[in-house]
């Protein structure tokens, strides 16, 4: 695990106090969605579904700001849509940063070389890429021909100005693990970005491609082959060891989807970015009359096939501040990943 030192204190210091004030429900990130228009059609997202109305929308910068100072989480991950569309999105960077909220701006990297200016780097930003496989497969996955060359070319760019960045690369039943060895090799040895986030394809009700997803056994498998001869010390992956041992079937774990709450344009968003079953317009209302128990997988059939970070991550973060030998185990990769 190759999280920063400083986001990894800060991180550990929150849930001691969460802990301290005996709050079992509390959110580790907020996903915040301040648009839904976005300048590609990917294969598995559902976002710009939504009615021409709606994908004209653009959240106002106190609203975004203000969802996440009420939500008191110490992370967020500005996504949508394509958030370098927002023609604010680097006042909402500024303000959050200013708070000094860990933000990860989420992007396809086609509009980040022209916008990178908008931006100033520091230690509690990060630009978060889309690659989800090398060029033919990223490409494929996108609808559209290079793209894979622009993300590149922009996360080289970025890191010769001095910018953190990380990336996210979701994995479907067309992957093989020499897929994603390939991929992840790619970015942890040649272009060497700081962090990399990976997720097995969760069946979001409004992707254009449904047949794609995979299922629970089919990534258990995946990525124990993927994990094979060292790669998860190996490759800096910003996810924590309980979280990758799930992913590999070593462990089981239920969902918490309330500790990475949904922020977008209609409001708090139950349960989790990936389902909708309506919207609520404080946190409060989110966290209090939600029947979270109805969720997760055995509870839900939307939810048979999930293990996204979104939901068990935060599970596998919990467990470990449960247990001193697994935190021990997490400081000693987070200072691995570090040196």
């Amino acid at each position: 695990m190759a999280m920063p030192l400083r986001q990894s204190i800060k991180v550990a210091t929150y849930l001691f106090e969460q802990k301290l004030r005996k709050r079992d429900k509390f959110p580790l990130i907020v996903e915040l969605e301040p648009l839904f228009a976005c300048n590609l059609k990917c294969e598995g997202c559902g976002k710009i579904q939504h009615p021409a109305g709606v994908l004209k929308q653009r959240m106002p910068v106190a609203q975004a700001v203000g969802a996440v100072l009420e939500s008191g989480a110490p992370m967020v991950s500005i996504a949508g849509g394509e958030p370098l569309m927002h023609p604010q999105i680097d006042e909402i960077v500024r303000q959050l940063v200013a708070k000094k909220k860990f933000v990860f701006l989420c992007t396809n990297a086609m509009l980040l070389r022209k916008k990178m200016d908008k931006f100033t780097p520091s230690p509690y930003f990060a630009f978060a890429v889309h690659i989800d496989g090398m060029r033919e497969r990223h490409d494929e996955s996108v609808a559209k021909e290079g793209v894979f060359d622009e993300a590149v070319a922009a996360i080289k760019e970025a890191k010769r100005r001095g910018f953190r960045v990380t990336t996210n690369s979701t994995f479907f039943n067309t992957d093989t693990p020499q897929t994603i060895i390939e991929v992840l090799n790619f970015l942890n040895d040649d272009l060497k970005v700081d962090e990399m986030m990976l997720s097995p394809a969760y069946a979001y009700e409004k992707a254009p491609d449904q047949e794609h997803f995979l299922g629970v056994e089919q990534t258990r498998e995946l990525f124990k082959k993927a994990f094979a001869g060292g790669n998860r010390l190996r490759w800096r992956l910003n996810h924590s060891p309980l979280f990758l041992d799930f992913l590999e079937g070593k462990v089981d774990f239920q969902c918490t989807a309330w500790a990475i709450p949904n922020y977008s344009l209609f409001g708090w968003q139950r349960p989790c970015y990936l389902m909708s079953d309506g919207y609520v317009p404080t946190y409060r209302e989110l966290i209090e009359e939600t029947d979270w128990s109805k969720y997760g997988r055995g509870k839900d059939d939307r939810c048979a096939n999930c293990m996204a970070h979104c939901g068990y991550e935060p599970t596998a973060v919990l467990a470990t501040m449960g247990s001193l030998k697994e935190s021990l185990r997490a400081m000693r990769e987070t200072v691995s990943g570090n040196r």
